[in-house]
């Protein structure tokens, strides 16, 4: 299905949304590629979407990529008496390793790797930081912290050490088991939680190998710090910021995600801008003016993607909350300053030859008013190439792999298609061409760029340019 416009939706599947005609709705409305979000749901729930997904899949004849998005560790108090303690500001309070939930002496927190990390001054966020505590005095099963902004505290509700590298592995049993379920499945992405440091990215990938995409969600002070390593060792970053917006200060978040969506272009890998985007429309039926601004901005930044969580997973409003951000990101994209905007932000290319082919392609199919740039991709990095230039001319990324071809309903302005390699170098132009008139982006005599490797399969390998009449 041609979309009329470059960057990417991805919508959360959740109870709103999970039987198959709310899927096929939410795809027409726009949705590019669908989020299972593993901190709910049972391995059945999760099954039975993806089969709709991929019925509806073979029903379209094209490409849909699936996410599959881990729950990662997860640090909470434990139970209090009660159920719920009030904290008031000023008071000191006591946290307790083994504690039994009995009182402010005595508030539970069974996470050992907790009491190793802490130091006096830190703070400690409690139910997204609407509580927050300074340690006073750190211990090795109990921690003495003095309450800075009060409030109610209740069971289970999770903790946020700003700053604080916690020895601990992104990746529980639950995870795991998880990843094994969501490979067997076929899924095309994996996001990994709770990403502190690139060794973390290794312990994922061992499990996933070449099975599936592997996106590191950013959302710790951390992860930001060595940034660049951990988008060189992902195939992609999702801009987490309800959590990161916890850990760092609010007023920063913006230039953050500015400086995330621009590391990710450079390195020619997909980047998704998340969390409450449209949250509004959890139970409106519009957005307010600020979310519309919030996603237009993304755009602007040069996101491959936006993603709708809540929104589309549980909202009383999914299908409109979709048809909401198409609607933006086309407005976005059509206004006059948008060209000018992307390439204030463009960034420098690695001195390659494939990066210079995929740069030269893009550039050439604006100065000759080409109608697609054609890429023959075995891995999806040609046509990642090609996007990081953000032409405003349709690329087709023609691969023999599906897997492949899934991922790349990430890629911004991608259009992927299953697609067997040409049989020698004279068929790449024939076959470019026939493929852009059959999927609606050429007429007979119009333009293409084609951009190619050779031999054929091997990746990396992006090293022939042409221009083919269609």
């Amino acid at each position: 299905m041609r979309r009329s416009r470059f960057a990417k939706i991805v919508a959360t599947v959740g109870p709103a949304t999970a039987a198959p005609e709310m899927i096929r709705s939410l795809y027409l409305s726009g949705a590019d590629t669908f989020r299972l979000n593993f901190s709910h749901g049972s391995h059945d729930d999760h099954a039975r979407v993806f089969a709709s997904i991929r019925q509806l899949q073979r029903e379209v004849g094209t490409p849909i990529g699936v996410l599959q998005d881990l729950q990662g560790p997860k640090l909470r108090i434990g139970s209090l008496d009660g159920g719920k303690l009030m904290l008031n500001a000023g008071e000191t309070v006591r946290f307790s390793l083994d504690g039994g939930g009995d009182g402010k002496q005595s508030i539970p927190l069974p996470h050992p790797e907790i009491f190793a990390a802490v130091h006096p001054g830190q703070d400690v966020l409690i139910d997204d930081g609407r509580v927050r505590l300074s340690v006073a005095c750190p211990g090795d099963k109990e921690i003495i912290a003095r309450v800075i902004v009060g409030g109610v505290i209740r069971d289970h509700k999770g903790v946020n050490l700003p700053g604080a590298l916690l020895d601990i592995s992104p990746l529980t049993h639950k995870d795991r088991a998880d990843i094994a379920f969501g490979l067997e499945l076929g899924v095309d992405w994996v996001a990994l939680s709770f990403v502190q440091r690139p060794s973390d990215l290794l312990e994922a990938r061992s499990l996933i190998g070449e099975a599936a995409g592997l996106i590191a969600k950013i959302e710790t002070p951390t992860a930001l710090e060595c940034i660049d390593d951990i988008i060189a060792l992902s195939d992609g970053i999702m801009v987490a910021r309800g959590d990161l917006g916890v850990e760092i200060p609010l007023e920063e978040v913006p230039s953050r995600q500015k400086e995330l969506v621009r590391a990710c272009r450079l390195a020619a890998k997909p980047v998704i801008v998340a969390t409450q985007m449209l949250d509004s429309m959890t139970a409106m039926p519009t957005p307010t003016r600020a979310e519309a601004s919030d996603v237009a901005t993304a755009i602007y930044d040069g996101a491959d993607a936006v993603m709708l969580s809540a929104e589309s997973a549980s909202g009383a409003y999914p299908i409109e909350a979709v048809i909401m951000m198409d609607r933006i990101i086309t407005s976005t994209e059509r206004h006059h300053l948008y060209r000018s905007l992307v390439d204030a932000s463009q960034v420098g290319e690695e001195i390659t030859p494939p990066h210079a082919v995929a740069a030269a392609g893009a550039d050439l199919a604006a100065a000759i008013d080409a109608r697609a740039i054609i890429g023959f991709t075995a891995s999806g990095t040609t046509a990642a190439r090609i996007a990081r230039r953000r032409p405003l001319i349709p690329i087709l990324a023609l691969t023999p792999d599906e897997r492949v071809a899934g991922r790349m309903s990430l890629l911004w302005g991608v259009h992927s298609i299953v697609a067997a390699d040409p049989s020698n170098s004279d068929d790449v132009t024939q076959m470019a061409a026939a493929m852009a008139r059959k999927e609606g982006y050429a007429e007979p005599g119009d333009l293409a760029i084609v951009i190619s490797g050779a031999p054929f399969g091997l990746r990396g390998a992006t090293n022939n340019l042409r221009v083919a009449a269609c």
